[in-house]
């Protein structure tokens, strides 16, 4: 009879209990499962745009492949699709570049000058500086000088020494010679004397003499 009288005792604490907590309880299983639920959505959904962005940037890849006016309105549509639909992929950024590339060595310096723009204001930190890079590259090529130069600030530390190269580029059309060879000389020090850049370099210090 005792033993039935603790059991009976134990069951009234479980039903107290329930009754204080058993709706927090409930409440923080249905969050959780909603939390884990959303979670693998989320995957799903990011490997999903994944797919679909990877499919684009190959047509991508396969538009540049080709001649002609057609391949330009591949491109250029493969490129649109890549940064409207899917901007926050990689493979956006990375069509970026390849669509630039293609379209720059078509004679299109507006539209590659587009993408790279886009790829600067981007925040991707592998592909930044690498967009900034060409768009100065490009804008050299136009004579637009100081805006070549202005996507030559604040360089990260690896690509330093390129920056400083191309700004020594610009520097010396511009007639700047003293601070071309400043640029120069601070390009060789970032890239190091290994590099297989730093010959090229030296040369057009040796072309400005002493």
């Amino acid at each position: 009879m005792a033993y039935d009288l603790e059991e009976q005792e134990k069951i009234d604490q479980l039903r107290a209990w329930w009754g204080n907590y058993g709706t927090a309880v409930l409440t923080f299983l249905v969050v959780l499962l909603l939390l884990v639920a959303g979670w693998r959505g989320w995957q799903w959904y990011e490997g999903h745009q994944a797919n679909q962005a990877r499919g684009y940037f190959e047509a991508l890849e396969d538009a540049t492949r080709q001649t002609g006016d057609e391949s330009v309105a591949r491109i250029t549509a493969a490129a649109t699709t890549l940064r409207s639909e899917f901007g926050k992929t990689d493979y956006a950024a990375r069509g970026g570049l390849v669509a630039a590339a293609a379209l720059q060595a078509r004679g299109d310096l507006a539209a590659a000058q587009s993408q790279l723009e886009w790829i600067a204001r981007s925040g991707h930190p592998a592909l930044v500086p690498v967009a900034k890079l060409r768009l100065a590259g490009l804008l050299f090529e136009k004579a637009d000088y100081d805006a070549a130069l202005a996507q030559l600030q604040d360089a990260p530390p690896a690509f330093a020494g390129l920056f400083a190269d191309r700004r020594g580029d610009i520097l010396f059309a511009q007639g700047k010679q003293s601070e071309a060879r400043a640029a120069w000389q601070q390009s060789i020090a970032a890239l190091g004397p290994t590099s297989q850049l730093a010959p090229a370099i030296k040369l057009k210090l040796d072309a400005l003499g002493s």
